[in-house]
């Protein structure tokens, strides 16, 4: 099988080394496109075998599966660029652009064909950027798509993690959640690091420590199957140092904070 990646930058470079590093898909089947050199360079500072090129049309024929990573306003120039070499009936389209919903990918993808004999099988994918180490929730949604097809979809990114088969309507919900969330995460683990070197530890210390205590939270409630409230009752003790830093935290807005959050990132992702 193999895969043609368009748009080598942040995410569509961190989909390339996830499907590398997974047993599903060989680097050598996996070609990158991009009009920006510095992106080629980059993949080619990986070290994996990928096949680079800035010409779309060149990895055209031999392809199964595009993956389309572009900015939503090139997304109907990938296919102006490509789709005299396209072949609907065989090859699949991934789109992992957000903003960009089927009817859109739909009208790209077809172009003036107004009455099509074959409609295009599209998958939207909502990966987060830890693809690269096989760590990403990735969320799946189909159109014309057989069951067959929705497996494979699958198979193929839960070798990057996790994947979770949802509606189209829910996509920007899960984006905001799942995507964007990554992000919430990291900017938790700067403010409790901050946190801990104004107690007195090192910067290197704080990392560590944060860090830690973050993968054991994760893997309490992975190996437990709890919800979080259940955890927390576990360490919280009457008049103790656990309540009196939490309750500090709920009037600051600590879980408000988060909700608007992920509120504004879902409705501005619609």
């Amino acid at each position: 099988m193999r895969v043609t990646i368009i748009g080598a930058g942040n995410l569509g470079g961190a989909i390339a080394c996830g499907l590398a590093k997974g047993t599903f898909i060989n680097a050598q089947n996996i070609t990158c496109v991009d009009h920006n050199p510095r992106s080629l360079e980059k993949m080619h500072a990986t070290g994996l075998p990928f096949n680079l090129t800035t010409d779309l049309r060149k990895s055209i024929p031999d392809t199964d599966i595009f993956i389309i990573a572009v900015k939503p306003h090139a997304v109907c120039d990938v296919f102006e660029e490509g789709r005299d070499l396209m072949d609907i009936k065989r090859q699949i389209f991934f789109s992992v652009v957000a903003g960009v919903d089927f009817e859109d990918l739909d009208k790209c993808i077809l172009g003036d064909c107004k009455k099509p004999k074959i409609e295009p099988v599209i998958f939207r994918i909502v990966p987060n950027i830890a693809v690269s180490i096989g760590e990403s929730i990735t969320f799946i949604s189909s159109r014309n798509a057989n069951s067959a097809q929705i497996k494979l979809a699958e198979a193929i990114f839960d070798e990057m993690g996790r994947t979770m088969v949802i509606p189209e309507r829910l996509l920007p919900a899960a984006m905001a959640v799942g995507s964007c969330g990554i992000a919430y995460i990291m900017r938790y683990v700067r403010a409790s690091m901050n946190g801990a070197i104004e107690a007195g530890f090192t910067a290197s210390d704080a990392h560590t420590i944060v860090l830690q205590t973050i993968k054991g939270a994760v893997d309490l409630l992975i190996e437990n199957g709890d919800h979080p409230e259940i955890e927390i009752d576990r360490v919280v003790t009457p008049g103790g140092y656990t309540i009196k830093g939490l309750n500090a935290m709920e009037e600051h807005g600590f879980s408000n904070a988060v909700i608007a959050g992920i509120r504004e990132s879902y409705i501005n992702g619609k």
